[in-house]
């Protein structure tokens, strides 16, 4: 009789639905633990974190592995199991297998579906994450499909120019979309973050989307405390510093991820490259690229302003649609940030490739014999850059040309075959 009491009980589905809510909780706070890791760990602990996770895994999976005999057939109970693996950073079959069945037990698990296409996400398999995270939306709008999709669609493979530009531009929406659903998500402000810097590469490097990205980078740690601990978020914030020329906010933030995830190889690499790039800079410019100074004085003394060429004419236009010569100008005389209408004339003494994804550089050497770094992307602005990082310290003026199209190389202009987009790339799996 005893044992079968027992057994009724087990059938209850009110101790059922117990037993699941406890479960539950355990697998919240596993995610909980990994995702609010350094509230309770220092960053020097950085390098355990994986292992404590793991072992945190094991702890869950032992407690869902005493119910399982009873569950084993229950979608809730299948998707706590998936939900369990999951939390580790790579690939699980048994997840991914788990998963498929408890959406096929309650087609309408939305969170079922879109752990699920997290797992096909992890696998490489983009298309069937798409839509995982596809159908889940079909069932409910909600966040994470939201930003999951938003992910998902920047890092499809290929497709024409236009075609990747409407992804991007799509992506941007879904991720306004789940930031509108919970303002107070950092997650979803981060991936919102993301998808500016996408639109900003993508699509003609617009100063208002580098602006948007950084202020939804800020949100994100306004609002969820965890986004400060958050590596992937420094690395990208770091990326986009270096393309606007903030070293300084740049190489802090590459030694910020380095810190928080010691076995991502990216973010040191970047610094490594970085700080190299500016040591060879501030060397070269602070010798004029070697150049002996009977030599640099021969090099100058064919400067003249034949050398603007179609810069010199009235009818010059320029790539910004600007009409009318340009007023050559000694480097001393140009001023901080844009100069409109003006041409700074010098002769070339260094160039310098870097490992990294730096700007075309050189070194050009005007009248004066004042050596300045110009800097090519894809009206020149100037900058004095202090940068300090690690008791190290680098001073030097640069011109920022935005676009090749501006340079006149021996009294010619560059044609556009000069001029290659700007890209970006992504960490594989997740951001």
């Amino acid at each position: 009789m005893g044992n079968m009491a027992e057994a009724e009980k087990d059938g209850d589905p009110a101790n059922d639905k117990d037993d699941l809510d406890i479960l539950k909780e355990q697998v919240d706070e596993l995610y909980r633990f990994r995702d609010n890791y350094f509230e309770t760990h220092g960053v020097e602990d950085a390098g355990r974190k994986q292992r404590d996770v793991a072992q945190e895994m094991e702890k869950t999976l032992k407690k869902l592995e005493e119910k399982e005999e009873l569950y084993k057939h229950n979608a809730e109970f299948l998707l706590l199991r998936g939900r369990c693996l999951g939390v580790a950073p790579e690939f699980s079959s048994t997840a991914e297998e788990c998963l498929s069945r408890a959406v096929k037990l309650k087609p309408g698990l939305v969170e079922g579906w879109n752990t699920l296409g997290e797992q096909y996400w992890k696998k490489g398999d983009l298309v069937t994450a798409k839509t995982c995270f596809t159908g889940a939306l079909q069932q409910s709008k909600n966040k994470v499909s939201l930003r999951s999709l938003s992910m998902v669609l920047r890092q499809l493979p290929g497709g024409v120019s236009d075609e990747q530009g409407k992804r991007v531009l799509e992506s941007v929406d879904m991720a306004r979309q789940a930031v509108q659903l919970d303002v107070t998500d950092g997650t979803s402000w981060y991936i919102l973050g993301n998808a500016y810097i996408s639109l900003f590469f993508t699509c003609g490097q617009n100063p208002q989307m580098s602006q948007q990205a950084l202020s939804a980078y800020a949100q994100a740690e306004k609002v969820d405390r965890t986004a400060t601990s958050n590596p992937d978020l420094h690395f990208n914030r770091a990326t986009l510093f270096q393309y606007e020329e903030m070293f300084g906010s740049a190489l802090a933030g590459y030694s910020r991820a380095a810190a928080l995830d010691p076995t991502w190889d990216g973010p040191p690499e970047r610094e490594r490259q970085l700080l190299e790039y500016l040591e060879k800079l501030t060397a070269l410019t602070e010798n004029k690229g070697k150049v002996k100074a009977r030599r640099l004085r021969s090099m100058l003394s064919s400067l003249s302003t034949t050398a603007l060429g179609p810069c010199s004419c009235p009818q010059f236009r320029s790539p910004s649609g600007r009409v009318g010569s340009l007023e050559p100008r000694t480097l001393s005389a140009l001023t901080h940030g844009h100069n409109g209408g003006v041409a700074a004339l010098g002769k070339v003494v260094f160039s310098l490739a870097s490992e990294g994804r730096m700007a075309f550089t050189f070194g050009m050497v005007d009248s004066e014999e004042t050596c300045c770094v110009v800097m090519v992307y894809n009206t020149p602005r100037v900058k004095r850059h202090s940068v300090e990082h690690n008791q190290q310290t680098f001073n030097f003026r640069s011109i920022r040309v935005d676009t090749p199209l501006l340079l006149i190389v021996n009294g010619r202009r560059q044609n556009v075959q000069a001029q290659t987009a700007a890209s970006v790339s992504y960490k594989p799996q997740s951001e």
